[in-house]
This record gives C-alpha cells, sequence and structure tokens, in this order.
C-alpha cells in the first residue's frame, strides 16, 4: 500500500536515515521531512533527499503555524524531532523544554486534525538517574557488568525492561519524553490516534555528527579518524561505563515491521536498543578503534561525574523482539567499521565538524 509519511525532525542523524532507507525499501511512498536544521550537519542531508525524491520542507515544531493541518495530507508521522543531549537541560533548558515538550503538543494536534498515526521516538532517559545508579554491577577489567543479584524490578542480566521503576528524576530530556509519552496516551484515548513509543537507547551509523554529549560511538570513531585526543569523564576515569549500541538499520528495519502492523501494535511502549550482546563500555570502544583506524589516541582521565550521567545502561529489548519477530543484526564492531568507512570517504565534507 502506498503511504505519505511524515518525518519530523527529517534531516537529523535518525530521521534522514529512516527517511532514505523507508524511500529505498518502498519507492512508491511519499516522503517529507521537516526539520529546522539547527544541528551542524543536518543542512549536509538536503542533497540526499533531493537525490532520493524525498521533499524537504524547512520548518520548526515549536511553532504551530509550521504544522499546519492544511499543508500536509500524511497517513503516518515518525517524530525524530527532540532535542537530544541530556546536558543541555543542565546549561540551557529553555530550547529543550519548548522542542521535546510544546513541540509534542503541536505534533499531537496535527496528528488529531488529520487523523495521522504517530510512531514517537523516545529515550530510554525516561528511567530515573537514582534508580539506573541504584543497579548492583561487577567490575572486570574491561568494563562494569550487571550483577545476578538485584533488588529492583525491571532489571535483569539482559538490562532494562519496560518495568524499571519511573519513580525520581531522569533529567530535564528524560523528563520532557516521558512527558511527551503521557500526552500521547491521552490523546489516544480522548481523540482515537494510534501510536506506537519506541524508547531508543544509544543509536548509531553513518551520517552521525556525534558529539561529547550525544553520538559518544561516532564521536570515538572520529576523534581515532582525525587522532583528537579524548576524555573517560566519571568512574574514576577509567572507561569502564557500558552502553549498547543499535546500528540505525537495524532501527529502520524495527519500524518496517511496525509500519505494516500498526493496528497490531497500537499503543504499545518498547524498550529498542542493542542489547547486552552489543554493548561497549568506552575502554573497548577505543581498543575496537584503534584497530580499526590503526591510531593510537591519548585519553585524558577525568574522575568526577558529570551531571545525568549513569555507569551503565542496556537495553532489555525481549518485548519487542517478542511483539514483533525483530532482533538487532549489526554488531559493535560492523557499526564502528561502516561509520570508519563513512567518514573515510567523506572526510573533506564532515571535517569541520566531526574533527
Amino acid at each position: 500500500m502506498t503511504q505519505n509519511i511524515l518525518i519530523l525532525g527529517g534531516a537529523g542523524f535518525i530521521g534522514s536515515s529512516l527517511a532514505i532507507g523507508l524511500k529505498q525499501r518502498h519507492p512508491d511512498w511519499k516522503i517529507t521531512c521537516l526539520d529546522n536544521l539547527r544541528r551542524r550537519g543536518s543542512e549536509l542531508n538536503l542533497s540526499r533527499f533531493k537525490a532520493c525524491d524525498i521533499q524537504f520542507i524547512h520548518g520548526d515544531i515549536r511553532f504551530p503555524s509550521d504544522l499546519d493541518s492544511s499543508i500536509f495530507d500524511v497517513e503516518k508521522i515518525i517524530d525524530c524531532s527532540a532535542e537530544p543531549s541530556v546536558l543541555a537541560g543542565f546549561t540551557s533548558p529553555q530550547y529543550m523544554l519548548h522542542t521535546n515538550l510544546l513541540g509534542t503538543i503541536n505534533i499531537l494536534e496535527l496528528a488529531r486534525e488529520i487523523k495521522a498515526d504517530l510512531l514517537f521516538l523516545s529515550t530510554s532517559r525516561v528511567y530515573p538517574i537514582e534508580a539506573l545508579k541504584s543497579i548492583h554491577l561487577t567490575e572486570s577489567d574491561t568494563r562494569f557488568d550487571i550483577a545476578k543479584h538485584q533488588e529492583t524490578l525491571g532489571i535483569s542480566e539482559l538490562g532494562i525492561a519496560e518495568n524499571f521503576p519511573l519513580h525520581g528524576a531522569r533529567s530535564l530530556y528524560g523528563t520532557t519524553k516521558l512527558a511527551s509519552e503521557l500526552l500521547i496516551e491521552e490523546y489516544r484515548q480522548a481523540y482515537g490516534i494510534r501510536a506506537i513509543i519506541n524508547r531508543c537507547g544509544v543509536v548509531a551509523g553513518s551520517w552521525q555528527m556525534g558529539k561529547v554529549d550525544q553520538g559518544v560511538f561516532t564521536l570515538w570513531v572520529a576523534a581515532h579518524y582525525f587522532q583528537k585526543s579524548l576524555s573517560y569523564i566519571g568512574y574514576g576515569g577509567t572507561g569502564k561505563q557500558v552502553r549498547d549500541v543499535l546500528n540505525v538499520r537495524d532501527l529502520l528495519e524495527l519500524i518496517d515491521v511496525q509500519f505494516a502492523r500498526f493496528s497490531e501494535l497500537d499503543g504499545e511502549i518498547l524498550n529498542v536498543g542493542g542489547g547486552v550482546k552489543n554493548s561497549l563500555s568506552l575502554w573497548e570502544t577505543t581498543q575496537l578503534c584503534q584497530a580499526i583506524t590503526g591510531n593510537t589516541i591519548p585519553i585524558h582521565p577525568v574522575p568526577e561525574e558529570r551531571p545525568g550521567d549513569v555507569p551503565l545502561f542496556i537495553t532489555d529489548s525481549s518485548r519487542a523482539i517478542a511483539q514483533t519477530g525483530w532482533k538487532p543484526k549489526l554488531n559493535p564492531r560492523e557499526t564502528l567499521e561502516e561509520i570508519y568507512q563513512w567518514i573515510s570517504e567523506n572526510e573533506k565534507m564532515v571535517r569541520a565538524i566531526l574533527a
């Protein structure tokens, strides 16, 4: 069936990857991307959209006039438009609050008026910081791991599941996303909007403009490629903190399945990530980056944690896997190699951003 899709935040890393990936899979679909182009590097995707026959609109979800229902004739909306930096919430919260919270209200009003389905990309950051810090861990030479014995619901050796406690502070970023989830459920009940929520962990891949506060795996590859220094921040400066990584092409695979089964999955809130088999510490990421690039760079220990830091987050995607039959296929080395290849092929274009 031909689909008309609107992707908000569509020129960002995830939005552009989904737009181009869906268009390649479904050439007859009409895909429109809306973005304010605030993040540096997002403008590089405009020529890619043109080559793929994807329409681009320069707009901002903070402004209802940019989401005027008379402009859009779409059946499905993918919202990738958040300000994704946890640290931004501690330094300049106004843009985050307006984008992630008021923007969601504007998106829901658009969906209500045009009767569109909504696929919302939420975040693992909805889980409270202190609760995540209280997870029992073991420590090896290279990383932290989840201990077998836990006292908190929703945590196992597979990672954090959807029933992990939600009480407590989680950063302004996480709060705006959780509040958005609650608003989506209210609009589902009040107006019959169909919606699926994916709580994504760390997503990585080519065309990601990684920074210190978002896109850590791309940042690590780029620093090794361009031979720039890095820091192990927090937890004694050892680099043992752990995240799981999901290749954006695996996320595309899941969303394609969800679109095909939207009625069945309506109302689901799913943790989506690479899982324990695709988890890395920063120290382990360094070893992979050295092997892939052939470069060794200085990495400085900074013992003190930053606000919002947690020692470990691994996504338990068991529910998503059971509901859809989807599984991540690409392992961390493949993802890092993909990023390295992309940088090497586009070095002149991305040097000013990633170096």
